[in-house]
């Protein structure tokens, strides 16, 4: 008896993955100086989350702005991360030093809201946190408080309540 083939040649598995939005962090416009002058591309900074505990950051360089945003979106994928969430909120205070950025995360109760500024409330509300009070210090650079806030939520444990 034969098979039946699919009319897609190496159609993927039919795997329903979770919805994810993102949000542009940075573009920038970066020289490099070459023999004959300068050659001009395109960083983008971008963060992904479904808002149910997934984030991820990527930096990524591209000739033009859609090319930087596509390879920044595929690093992001690559570098997702699970936040323990409890109670809408995080189960307890974190501090973390990336570089010259400091980032401070502290657990609010239910109706407070996200407390934060600049980065650090987009990739908090990427993740699905309703109630987090955020204090970024020491950079004002937002690809290096990107890292700060992944690496910070990176520390959160659901066995330090």
């Amino acid at each position: 008896m034969m098979q039946q083939r699919s009319n897609r040649r190496n159609a993927p598995e039919s795997k329903v993955e979770p919805e994810f939005k993102q949000q542009l962090i940075e573009l920038a416009r970066v020289t490099r100086v070459v023999q004959g002058g300068k050659r001009m591309s395109f960083r983008a900074c971008i963060a992904i989350g479904n808002c149910k505990g997934d984030v991820g950051v990527g930096v990524a360089k591209g000739a033009d702005v859609s090319l930087a945003m596509t390879k920044a979106t595929r690093e992001a994928n690559k570098n997702l991360i699970k936040i323990p969430i409890t109670d809408e909120t995080i189960p307890h205070w974190v501090k973390v030093k990336e570089g010259s950025a400091v980032i401070l995360l502290r657990p609010a109760e239910k109706g407070h809201g996200i407390v934060a500024g600049g980065v650090s409330r987009v990739i908090l509300a990427l993740t699905g946190i309703k109630n987090i009070t955020a204090k970024t210090l020491g950079s004002r650079n937002k690809i290096n408080n990107a890292r700060a806030t992944i690496k910070a939520l990176q520390a959160l444990r659901y066995d330090r309540i």
